[in-house]
């Protein structure tokens, strides 16, 4: 019998009666002839509401408890789900993270994923029922509650299926698939019907979404397709597996923007090996995690250093350039916040030229200034300002036909 994992997003489980909904899907699902596992998420904004009270009560917030409180929501959630699936005849048997044999490492509020004993979800299928398991959380090595992070239930789910051998997984959602570009900005974006894993990877870490970039890195490494669906609909959506190379790939198959990165430049650092090493060492130490880096030709034996990082890392990246102006013998730092990435997505850019040159044109075209350029084999970011960003998505997607 095929095994399907499906998960749940927050706005699809956000009361009562989505809750009954998705319940009468997963027993039709089982109807269907499918084992069934599900991933549940906290019910509407649920988690939101815990790091509230949590801000009210305290300043401190040790990660442990934090952990312990978030992990609340997803539990209220799976319980109600197993109701609701007794009232239609299906045994569901509610787990924690822990209870389905989720283990992480120790770092609270963003812990990873080292293994998954799924014997009790194994032993409830065997009996024909329904595992319902708590998205979002695990156990430490240390036996303690932890938490994964944004995007966390997306990666509960495919971990399952992985290490439960699952034929799919399906990630349900408010959006009926992956689009070409953001609907609320691209109202013409139409919806993929396939992408690929590494497209889907690119698309995830400049903008898009849909998926939590840990959880498509997940199923890449593991062989997991997915198939991101809506519970407002149930109607097919889009699916993420491995290229077809003998498929004819979309020279650009998605357009995407980021508005929530800011850049800091370090200017006037002399021009000699092991600077760069020691500025990018004492931020990866800090946490930060940096995505651009444009370092300036050098001239009169300094260059300048500009990088991105998530805007709520700002003031910490900016704090530790400041604290090595000195020992780099830098001339200062200053930091932007007004700043957006668009970037283009596509398997085809591989073996199609020309794709870099119509997408600066474009930009120029409008008078969109390029800050800085980031490229891989098939994704080119470019950061232009904050305030232009929805008009050059809209002008790339119609100067690449995605329409």
């Amino acid at each position: 019998m095929p095994l399907v994992v499906q998960k749940f997003g927050g706005t699809s489980v956000a009361d009562a009666e989505r809750i009954q909904a998705v319940a009468d899907h997963v027993a039709r699902t089982r109807r269907a002839g499918s084992d069934v596992v599900v991933v549940v998420s906290a019910m509407g904004k649920t988690t939101d509401e815990l790091v509230r009270l949590a801000g009210e009560v305290s300043s401190t917030q040790p990660p442990r408890e934090l952990d312990v409180l978030l992990s609340s929501g997803e539990r209220i959630s799976m319980s109600l789900l197993c109701m609701a699936l007794a009232d239609l005849g299906v045994e569901g048997v509610s787990f924690t993270g822990s209870q389905a044999g989720i283990v992480t490492d120790t770092e609270h509020t963003r812990a990873k994923i080292l293994e998954v004993r799924g014997d009790r979800l194994r032993e409830v299928l065997a009996r024909g029922g329904v595992p319902v398991v708590a998205g979002f959380q695990g156990v430490s090595t240390a036996r303690d509650i932890t938490t994964l992070g944004r995007g966390g239930s997306d990666t509960t789910a495919v971990a399952l299926a992985a290490a439960l051998g699952a034929d799919e997984c399906e990630i349900y959602t408010d959006v009926t698939g992956v689009f070409s570009a953001d609907p609320r900005v691209v109202p013409e974006a139409h919806r993929l019907a396939r992408v690929s894993f590494e497209e889907m990877l690119e698309v995830a870490a400049t903008g898009g979404r849909v998926l939590a970039l840990r959880s498509v890195e997940f199923a890449r490494n593991h062989h997991v397709p997915l198939h991101v669906r809506s519970s407002f609909t149930w109607e097919p959506g889009t699916r993420v597996d491995e290229e077809d190379p003998a498929m004819e790939q979309a020279v650009v198959t998605a357009v995407t923007h980021d508005t929530s990165e800011a850049k800091v430049t370090v200017a006037g650092v002399p021009d000699r090996p092991g600077l760069a090493a020691l500025l990018f060492r004492a931020l990866a130490d800090r946490g930060v995690n940096v995505d651009m880096i444009v370092q300036n030709t050098s001239a009169h034996g300094t260059t300048d250093i500009s990088f991105t990082v998530p805007s709520g890392d700002l003031p910490t990246s900016t704090e530790v350039a400041e604290s090595l102006v000195g020992e780099l013998g830098a001339a200062g730092v200053s930091s932007d916040a007004g700043v957006a990435r668009v970037s283009l997505v596509g398997a085809g850019m591989k073996t199609h030229p020309g794709v870099t040159a119509l997408m600066f044109e474009t930009l120029a075209g409008a008078g969109i200034n390029i800050e800085m350029i980031s490229t891989s084999s098939i994704r080119i970011s470019c950061m232009v300002r904050a305030e232009r960003v929805d008009e050059a998505v809209r002008l790339l997607h119609a100067a690449f036909g995605l329409g």
